[in-house]
């Protein structure tokens, strides 16, 4: 008769205040050869408590739960056993938990909803010593990234002049006087002088040195001109 607690096989503690939820999950892992399922704890502190004596490989963890939270369980468990893996399965799917998860220590993610060959997976990625992120929240953080990279970029003064504006800079960086812009242009003198000036505010500058400089670090004028 093959021993129950063989070594071969990763051993998993289930940690879920839902009975049938740590049914299903038992049924999906056992039916695996290289896995068994050596205890089951339905709250915080009785999964601290059953880390200690069990030594699984693996915890499979809701976030969630009473007395005390999936997060500080695994705070706990890891402080007293670094090495164990802790693989948060939650219906939580936000950066805030995701974060939190991680930051206690977590090995890996992945949402209730999720196919019974990714629980399988994400338990073995984690008894191997790899963090696992199910697709779907691996693509929430990559949304959010580029949004937020996105959000943080700031558009290009110089973008926003207007074309005629662009083209009273350029000739200004050039070396010609505003009148001679004027006449170039036909424009009154009055209206290049109203042009320089909006082009200045939205520039941030403020004097013809200023926006010399501006226009070299731009590559809009060589600094041999």
């Amino acid at each position: 008769m093959k021993e129950k607690n063989s070594p071969e096989k990763t051993r998993v503690l289930l940690v879920d205040d839902h009975g049938v939820v740590r049914a299903g999950l038992k049924l999906i892992l056992e039916g695996e050869g290289d896995m068994e399922v050596v205890g089951e704890a339905s709250d915080g502190f009785e999964a601290v408590e059953m880390a200690r004596t069990l030594a699984p490989d693996v915890v499979l963890m809701d976030i969630t739960l009473p007395t005390l939270s999936g997060l500080e369980a695994a705070r706990q468990i890891l402080k007293q056993n670094p090495l164990v893996g802790v693989l948060f399965l939650t219906m939580h799917q936000s950066q805030e938990y995701l974060f939190s998860a991680l930051k206690v220590g977590g090995s890996g993610y992945i949402p209730k909803s999720a196919a019974d060959t990714e629980v399988i997976a994400a338990v073995r990625a984690v008894k191997a010593k790899r963090t696992y992120l199910h697709p779907d929240v691996a693509h929430m953080l990559v949304t959010d990234h580029l949004q937020r990279l996105k959000s943080t970029e700031t558009e290009d003064p110089y973008d926003t002049l207007t074309s005629r504006e662009k083209e009273i800079l350029h000739l200004i960086v050039a070396g010609f006087t505003n009148r001679q812009v004027a006449e170039r242009l036909n424009l009154s003198i009055n209206t290049v002088h109203n042009h320089q000036a909006s082009f200045m505010e939205k520039l941030g500058l403020h004097s013809r040195m200023e926006l010399l400089r501006y226009a070299i670090r731009k590559g809009l004028v060589s600094q041999e001109n």
